[in-house]
């Protein structure tokens, strides 16, 4: 009898869990349909393409090959747009984190008005378009005399047109600095408010010199937001196009720009996908390692606190 009633009363309860899942589920399924119609299946299509033969009329079928991502590695061309794109995108990472802490400082530390003006400036030219900004550069750094940069110092008295700096890589590491700054002040100004103000002021109490105070405070407790900034510059400056065909020029060449060549001059489709296989594991690599530094920081300073 006891049992019985018992059984009664856990019926209610798993009849009401069980509506509880399929209420789950039938949530998750249209963001999971999303997700698998409009970026599963087009990956597998994007590497299924990399790995099939593209035959003398165009046409993409068996037999299975690697052929594409050898010329890849084993291309001297080909590698050395790899070798550039990977170049490119750590200079511009590094630069665009040695001009961030500045602008994030003053927008977690300066004063209200200050640091809201401050914001609106780094904010501010997102809104204008990627092409308007790199024809800026084209202005600024134009080979010629025409160029700013060569107009002002043939003014300065360095000869007409010194510096050579247009369609090459500098260029753009330079272009990309600009257009990919916010993105990396953004989140390291949010993991800059999160840092306690007495730790530095402590510091600084003790003798500690303010370089000394930003080396050893504030720029480990700033890691996640520069690692989250290195990966987002990082990773769009691997996949730009706009940028490095309007100033890199042949000696600037990036994946981006020879995926774009592939596609629409010389129509190799499995090189193309090949291409944008390895863009997409730049990417991913660059993530992964990153998550892999945080959650290392993070056991370290377990282990840390464990110990003490």
């Amino acid at each position: 009898m006891t049992a019985s009633v018992l059984q009664a009363t856990d019926m209610p309860t798993r009849r009401a869990v069980l509506p509880k899942w399929l209420a789950g589920i039938a949530i998750l399924l249209p963001a999971l349909a999303f997700l698998f119609t409009f970026l599963v299946l087009p990956s597998i299509i994007l590497l299924s393409y990399s790995v099939l033969t593209q035959s003398e009329s165009g046409d993409i079928s068996l037999p299975l090959t690697l052929s594409s991502y050898q010329r890849l590695v084993s291309g001297p061309a080909y590698r050395h747009v790899v070798m550039t794109t990977l170049r490119v995108s750590v200079l511009t990472s590094l630069f665009a984190s040695l001009l961030a802490y500045p602008l994030a400082m003053a927008i977690a530390y300066g004063k209200p008005l200050f640091s809201r003006i401050t914001m609106i400036l780094v904010v501010l030219p997102m809104v204008v378009s990627v092409v308007v900004r790199t024809y800026g550069w084209q202005l600024v750094l134009g080979n010629s005399n025409t160029g700013v940069l060569n107009w002002l110092l043939q003014l300065i008295g360095f000869g007409p047109a010194p510096v050579k700096v247009m369609f090459t890589e500098w260029a753009i590491v330079i272009a990309s600095v600009h257009v990919f700054l916010p993105l990396m002040v953004l989140p390291l100004a949010a993991s800059l408010g999160r840092i306690n103000p007495s730790l530095n002021e402590a510091a600084r109490m003790l003798g500690a010199p303010a370089w000394r105070a930003f080396l050893r405070i504030t720029l480990p407790l700033s890691v996640p937001g520069l690692l989250a900034g290195l990966t987002i510059v990082f990773s769009l400056t691997a996949a730009s196009y706009v940028t490095p065909q309007m100033v890199g020029g042949n000696r600037g060449l990036m994946l981006g720009v020879l995926l774009e060549q592939q596609i629409n001059t010389s129509f190799d489709w499995p090189m193309a996908a090949a291409i944008a296989s390895v863009m997409v594991a730049i990417a991913l690599g660059a993530n992964v390692g990153v998550e892999w530094l945080v959650g290392r920081r993070a056991a370290a300073r377990l282990r840390r606190s464990r110990a003490r």
